[in-house]
């Protein structure tokens, strides 16, 4: 049974003196605020008190805003959907750092980014995705939708899908169905790009190009699959890749560069067909 009177606590008949309570963090962040596209942009500071360390870092941001919105001003805009690490929605440059680090110090969604990481007094720089393909629609939101047309432009197989086949009707080497899951877990959040000093999104196209092409049923694609979506990212802006690894290092998936060896082979092999991009 718990009861609370002003000023004390009492939980199963202990009393917990109030100025004994643990307190929040004071933390101080530096955001980059721009009001639209066109916008020239600036870092602006605020100040957050009583954050929990248990908090996740967007909800730390959802405290900011109700303290932006009550002072009359206007929220810091973020990308967000479903908190869970699933979905890529989100994506911040925390500390210099795509995504920030997880507690362990290993590549986390920005969603799963929990204010433990952080220290009572320490400053936080938070910052879009910085890349010439993705452009800033206002504040911290960016347009990731370059990824989609690379995806649009070869990401699929004509093979007839229907219903669930039966179990090993389609035979697929373990180590070929390992290799094409471990690239589909791509959630696209654009982390490469960000990290990338090129900011090229390579290892994203190569996860997809690879997902696909390690199955039967995306052979029939395959060669004009890989030159399309190539030539597609080179539309898009998006830099060449110098197999730096800053990528791989950001990505929360851990989606391994081999995606890109895999691409590069299937390349060569397509060019040697005569497959060409589409017009």
């Amino acid at each position: 049974m718990t009861a609370t009177r002003e000023g004390a606590s009492f939980a199963s008949g202990t009393e917990t003196d109030p100025a004994m309570a643990p307190h929040g963090m004071t933390l101080t962040l530096r955001i980059w605020r721009q009001k639209s596209p066109s916008d020239k942009g600036r870092m602006v500071t605020y100040q957050v008190e009583d954050i929990s360390p248990d908090m996740s870092f967007l909800e730390m941001l959802d405290v900011l805003n109700e303290k932006l919105i009550l002072a009359g001003d206007d929220p810091v805009v973020f990308d967000h959907d479903c908190r869970e690490g699933i979905c890529g929605s989100c994506g911040l440059m925390i500390n210099g750092t795509a995504h920030g680090r997880g507690t362990s110090g290993g590549p986390t969604t920005t969603c799963q980014l929990h204010m433990r990481k952080f220290k009572d007094g320490d400053s936080i720089d938070i910052e879009p995705w910085r890349a010439t393909a993705f452009p800033v629609i206002k504040d911290l939101s960016v347009d990731r939708s370059a990824l989609d047309r690379i995806i649009q432009s070869g990401g699929y197989i004509s093979a007839p899908t229907g219903t669930a086949p039966e179990a090993h009707s389609i035979l697929v080497p373990k180590k070929d169905s390992d290799a094409a899951f471990d690239a589909a877990t791509c959630i696209g959040c654009g982390a490469c790009v960000a990290a990338c000093p090129n900011a090229s999104s390579m290892l994203f196209t190569a996860a997809k190009v690879s997902h696909l092409g390690l199955f039967p049923q995306g052979q029939p694609e395959r060669n004009e699959r890989v030159v399309n979506m190539l030539a597609q990212q080179d539309l898009e802006g998006f830099g060449g890749c110098t197999n730096i690894g800053e990528c791989s290092a950001a990505c929360p998936k851990g989606i391994s560069m081999e995606n890109i060896s895999r691409l590069n082979h299937d390349l060569l092999g397509a060019l040697r067909a005569g497959a060409r991009p589409k017009s």
